[in-house]
């Protein structure tokens, strides 16, 4: 079902789309391929939004900073510096995160008005982003796929081409609260992870990749996630061809689980820090499936690089379920 969801000032239109299967019901706008909502029951069957949106247009355009929901890209994540080099050539990006480029710069995907098709059992979302958008090189035609499959879990899948090399990091940028409301910071997590990237005093890689062994960031047993993160994992299985299980988020409270399965090889986990008015901190926790974070100027990490003649895929699907 779609209906109008609100205008932009320049008469745009944005649309709404509902999904329901398995006893979950979950929206998705035209405006940057937002997941606005997902209905999920506990475990005494009382349904309940377990992801943090806006009510209305408005509150998206006017806070554009969280990227509650939404599908961010080009790039997900930071480039360093606001600039790469790619076969010699260096291109410089839209910075909007201090001297760094942070998804995709100041207009980047998440603030996107995408064309929308029906598809079985959920949408097909598709824009072009033309040459030299966000200073990315090379004419991209990208797309999103949500569906529900038959047990209500939610499955993302992207594709990507392009005319001339480029990169391309794709993810959505969902904030996880399975109580429906209050904080999310009691929330117990694992990450299939033994090492991560630090970070530098900007949140770039310094290239190194550390263990978790001994750590705060060893989520390789579930336990309470707590705050004071913005972090990528290095997930243990690598780059897949097929959406394998790497996480799990619970809240005991409710009962509810999230699992998470991914083709990527890094998982960002965000515990909401700084969200702002009209959330609180720690309301929601994002795990943002992705390549690694300045990934275009560390060759030594997974390639972001995507050439003529290519396919970009990336897949993650989110679980839900019940515990007693």
């Amino acid at each position: 079902m779609s209906e109008l969801f609100g205008t932009l000032s320049d008469g745009t239109p944005v649309h709404r789309w509902t999904l329901e299967r398995g006893g979950v019901r979950v929206r998705v706008l035209s405006y940057g391929g937002i997941v606005q909502s997902a209905e999920v029951p506990d475990r005494d069957g009382r349904p309940a939004d377990v992801v943090l949106g806006f009510p209305d247009l408005d509150g998206y355009v006017g806070n554009p900073g969280p990227y509650l929901g939404a599908l961010v890209g080009r790039y997900a994540n930071r480039i360093a510096g606001a600039r790469f080099t790619l076969d010699g050539r260096t291109h410089a990006l839209e910075p909007n995160d201090g001297p760094n480029s942070l998804h995709g710069g100041e207009r980047g995907f998440d603030k996107r008005v995408w064309e929308v098709e029906p598809v079985e059992h959920g949408v097909r979302l598709s824009r072009v982003s033309p040459h030299g958008e966000g200073g990315f090189p090379g004419r991209l035609e990208v797309s999103a796929t949500y569906s529900l499959d038959a047990d209500g879990a939610l499955r993302i899948g992207y594709e990507a081409v392009t005319d001339a090399p480029t990169v391309v990091n794709l993810t959505n940028h969902a904030y996880w609260n399975l109580g429906g409301s209050g904080s999310a910071g009691g929330h117990e997590l694992r990450i299939a992870a033994s090492r991560f990237t630090p970070v530098d005093a900007g949140l770039i890689p310094t290239g190194v990749l550390d263990d978790v062994d001994g750590t705060r960031f060893d989520f390789r047993e579930s336990r309470t996630v707590g705050s004071g993160y913005d972090h990528n994992f290095v997930l243990d299985k690598g780059v897949t061809g097929t959406p394998e299980e790497v996480a799990e988020l619970y809240d005991p409270a409710s009962g509810r689980f999230l699992t998470v399965a991914t083709t990527e090889p890094g998982l960002q986990l965000y515990t909401a820090d700084h969200l702002g008015v009209p959330f609180t901190a720690g309301e929601g926790i994002a795990l943002e499936t992705q390549h690694f974070p300045d990934s275009p100027n560390r060759p030594e990490f997974p390639s972001t690089q995507l050439r003529p003649g290519e396919v970009y895929r990336s897949q993650s699907v989110y679980g839900f379920g019940v515990r007693g």
